[in-house]
């Protein structure tokens, strides 16, 4: 990709959770500040095209790294499958069609573990990403975002755009959004423990049977992941990040509770959606392609998360 140094850099979504340790890892490899710009949203509406026409005058960018995207949890998805289908198509074909227009040296387009079909078999490998159709309650989400593979694909076959696209698994770690009713099960789980061993509550209910798995990326691992794809890769295919290990809720709850010293009951809610039934990633080609894995244990990095929202909660 050439000196990082000399390069500009577009941080979509570079305020947000993820895009602030991308913003914070790009200037601890030297890239000046000034080098790096971070759109928000009340200066730039990314679902509109005149704003990221705006945008690109503004940035100047050789590098677009486009994380900005509405999302939430299942509830935050059963009630917004049209705008969270709109916002994230509409985003995404501005940007990248943008970039083919003013010739952009590099997109990095990262993408959700939604688009994989719902029943993909385990662990979910590049390959199976059109084998199926995703879980119903995420799919406008993962749809949205599938199909800004397609496009990247597309203009690099038609244009010579050099896009690539990443797929990071579910995230967590500080800054996460705590917001019960649009949080994903981290942090959820995180407030619902320290607030029920406040309160003395003697059970806590929560989403589902806990049956399903899910396998979690630690924020700032991400980050360099993302960032090691932006300097190294430059192929069609997708790249899976994630940290290879699976772990059901159930076992996630009793994790949480036991970190956030919580020793009441935990009880589920079967009347409530479970989402997709398993999640983990095959990250071999992450690997031999970026020379990149995840460092950080689910334990310690919840051990992080936990304290940072302790510290942060009374005065956010």
């Amino acid at each position: 990709m050439g000196d990082w140094h000399e390069q500009r850099f577009c941080v979509t979504g570079g305020a947000g959770f993820l895009g602030s340790f991308v913003v914070e890892q790009l200037a601890a490899r030297g890239v000046d500040r000034e080098r790096i710009f971070v759109p928000r949203r009340r200066d730039f509406d990314l679902t509109r095209e005149a704003d990221v026409e705006r945008l690109f005058d503004a940035a100047r960018p050789d590098v677009m790294i486009h994380l900005a995207a509405e999302v939430g949890g299942i509830g935050a998805n059963r009630d917004n499958p049209g705008r969270y289908f709109f916002a994230n198509m509409a985003m995404g074909l501005h940007l990248i069609e943008q970039a083919r227009r003013r010739g952009l040296g590099k997109f990095v387009q990262v993408g959700t573990i939604c688009a994989y079909p719902k029943f993909t078999p385990v662990p979910f490998r590049e390959e199976d990403l059109w084998n199926g159709y995703p879980e119903e309650t995420n799919a406008p989400y993962g749809v949205a975002k599938k199909a800004l593979l397609v496009m990247c694909q597309a203009y690099r076959q038609q244009y010579g755009l050099n896009a690539i696209y990443l797929l990071p698994v579910n995230l967590y770690g500080p800054r996460d959004n705590f917001d019960l009713h649009t949080s994903h099960v981290i942090p959820a789980m995180i407030r619902k423990f320290i607030e029920a061993r406040e309160r003395g509550q003697e059970a806590v209910t929560l989403w589902g049977d806990g049956s399903p798995s899910r396998e979690f990326l630690y924020v700032e691992d991400a980050a360099e992941g993302i960032l090691a794809a932006a300097e190294r890769y430059a192929d069609a295919e997708p790249v899976n990040l994630g940290s290879g290990r699976e772990i059901r809720i159930s076992e996630l709850a009793e994790l949480v509770a036991r970190e956030t010293g919580y020793g009441g009951r935990i009880v589920w809610d079967a009347s409530k959606p479970n989402g997709q039934p398993r999640r983990c990633l095959d990250v071999s080609r992450a690997r031999e392609r970026l020379g990149w894995v995840a460092r950080t244990p689910l334990e310690e990095g919840l051990r992080r998360t936990i304290a940072w929202y302790g510290e942060h909660r009374r005065s956010g």
